[in-house]
């Protein structure tokens, strides 16, 4: 059977080359909304976290009708930590729209999803986005886009992929580099020429390949992905199998069966070969899974996802705080979070540690990691987790760590500092090319020796530069990196800080926190230029005498203490400090919090 009625794609691209916004255009541009409908900018950007941070973190299914063709659109993320999402969603898809920035050009993201959809085989459609941006070079991108492809060894029908040339913002599309279109219509239409009918077998025994897992309260887990054959019937009894374990894992029913409309979730009595669906009633379904007809147990192969490179441990809070302000506290509690969250994300790794109140947990990277935290302190979760460290791998009895592709856009006034830091960290450069009064750098670094790197690189280039990573390959050891220059400023005593406690301090380096914060002792409220930790005691008042008052302390000038972010804090954490978070706070802390106990363990540490 030909689905002339039906295309599947997916948009990928780098992070911020405008796929969400695009996809607002063609939902517009469509009639999926009504002409005097009132719609919020990146409507699939649905999520809290996803609308403040501007990026897109999971990957999200919609569809449009063009000419009576059902197009279903599934918009992945561009972060190189959320890449997982992407792998496992172009397994729902038979064509690719892959964007790219008309200033910008290919970069780290955009090699390595393009990689993932040249390998299987899917057919691409490039788009050149944003061709109204002053500093645009359309034509310079062309050339480096086929580079990208010949380079990444694509067949010669996919280096022969058509180009289109948009404005997402202005929602237009032209096949000519030079002209700006007026509408939408040129790329709906290249949609339907270019990527070909989908040939199904509608007759055959049913195949469900489940490529994402959403949850309901009410109808609990909901599997989402494409039929591959036959028709799914709703009540329709079912077997769950999956590729990799070659067993029936489960049998049930499909209680409720759903069609993608726009941006809602249709019920429907049944669908057919091709169609993508969301269902409900099979509680042990996982991401990966096969949902077959009971008469013909046939699991589909599922894309291999890259493993993770970096992990921290999770455990329960045990600070002088604890309790406080979190809703879930317990160990049971932290474990049932992060091994749920293993059914949503098919990048992470949990694993129990030899201390029942610590968990392992590995993702792709730093951001990875810190959406996980942000989403569970936010959900009311209260733990702490350990500086981010790189998983290594042993190949022929040599140690091997990952390697990323880094890549740099910064004024050709501001390479020194860039140059040198790399040196600093083991980057190699690979290539170096002028953009204009810019300068595009691309170095091969080991993945922890961008630990902490973004802060300093942003005032290194005055906030000018623009940075970009993914993971490139695993490498033989580099050697030591020195993670961190600067010690650590650490509350002597527990209580709450003071001004003249404060003002004291604050010659001794930068602080985190301002008067009236309570503090504990071990607790760390700064950071110093000398690379040692210093003990400061910002609880200790002014003694009182019939020539002082305490209302003198008004006078003393602090300098504003440097708010730490949630990113910061994890960039900044060393070996032997922990982060606590809770719904309201996030705290840097020495592992061993008493300062007599933490210098024995120093001591202890260099004669070892």
């Amino acid at each position: 059977m030909v689905r002339e009625d039906l295309r599947n794609i997916a948009i990928i691209a780098h992070v911020d080359h405008g796929k969400t916004t695009l996809v607002d255009q063609m939902l517009k541009q469509s009639g999926t909304f009504r002409s005097n409908q009132v719609v919020e900018e990146r409507v699939m950007d649905s999520g809290d976290l996803e609308r403040e941070r501007g990026i897109t973190i999971l990957a999200k299914n919609t569809s449009v009708r063009y000419n009576g063709v059902k197009i279903n659109i599934i918009d992945t993320p561009g972060h190189a930590d959320f890449s997982g999402e992407v792998e496992r969603s172009l397994k729902m898809v038979s064509g690719v729209l892959l964007l790219v920035d008309a200033a910008e050009g290919p970069m780290p993201q955009t090699r390595f999803v393009t990689q993932k959809a040249l390998e299987l085989g899917l057919k691409l459609i490039i788009v050149v986005n944003k061709i109204d941006r002053p500093d645009a070079r359309v034509h310079e991108v062309i050339d480096e886009v086929l580079e990208l492809l010949m380079d990444l060894n694509a067949t010669d029908e996919q280096i022969d992929s058509p180009f289109i040339f948009c404005s997402g913002r202005d929602g237009t599309a032209s096949l000519d580099p030079d002209a700006e279109g007026e509408d939408l219509k040129p790329l709906f239409e290249l949609i339907l020429s270019h990527f070909p009918p989908i040939e199904l077998d509608e007759k055959g025994e049913l195949q469900i390949l489940v490529s994402s897992i959403d949850y309901n309260d009410y109808v609990g887990r909901i599997g989402i992905g494409r039929i591959e054959r036959g028709v799914a019937r709703q009540n329709g009894e079912v077997s769950i199998c999956n590729y990799n374990k070659r067993e029936v894992s489960g049998k049930g029913k499909i209680v409720q069966l759903y069609e993608i409309e726009g941006l809602n979730r249709v019920p429907c009595e049944s669908a057919m070969a091709g169609d993508i669906v969301c269902f409900a009633g099979l509680e042990g379904i996982n991401i990966g899974d096969t949902v077959c007809s009971c008469a013909c147990v046939e699991p589909v192969p599922f894309v291999k996802i890259s493993d993770p490179t970096v992990e921290m441990i999770f455990s329960i809070n045990d600070s002088p705080f604890a309790g406080k302000e979190g809703k879930f506290v317990t160990t049971r509690h932290l474990r049932e979070r992060l091994y749920r969250e293993l059914l949503r994300d098919v990048s992470l790794r949990v694993e129990d540690t030899d201390s029942a109140d610590a968990f392992r947990v590995s993702g792709r990277g730093e951001m990875h990691l810190s959406i996980l935290i942000e989403t569970m302190r936010r959900e009311g979760y209260e733990f702490q987790v350990s500086a981010p460290k790189v998983l290594y791998k042993e190949i022929d009895d040599e140690r091997y760590e990952p390697v990323d592709r880094l890549i740099v856009d910064v004024p050709e006034t501001m390479t020194g500092p860039v140059f040198q830091s790399m040196g600093e960290r083991k980057g190699e450069l690979l290539h170096m090319s002028a953009l204009g009064s810019r300068m595009r750098l691309e170095f091969l670094v080991p993945s922890r020796g961008l630990f902490g790197y973004k802060s300093e690189f942003l005032t290194d280039t005055k906030g000018e530069g623009v940075m970009s990573a993914v993971f490139f390959e695993y490498q033989p050891y580099k050697g030591e990196i020195v993670r961190r220059k600067t010690g650590s400023l650490v509350a002597f005593e527990t209580g709450e800080s003071v001004t003249y406690g404060l003002f004291n301090a604050q010659g001794r380096g930068t602080l985190f926190i301002g008067p009236g914060t309570p503090v504990y002792e071990g607790m760390v409220i700064g950071f110093s230029p000398k690379d040692e930790d210093i003990n400061v005691n910002v609880c200790k008042t002014k003694h009182l005498t019939n020539t002082r008052s305490s209302s003198s302390d008004d006078a003393l000038r602090l300098i504003t203490p440097k708010h730490m972010s949630l990113e910061e804090s994890l960039e900044f954490i060393g070996e032997d400090e922990l982060l606590e978070i809770t719904p309201k706070s996030v705290r840097i802390r020495k592992r061993i919090l008493d300062s007599e106990l933490r210098a024995k363990a120093r001591a202890k540490a260099k004669l070892g």
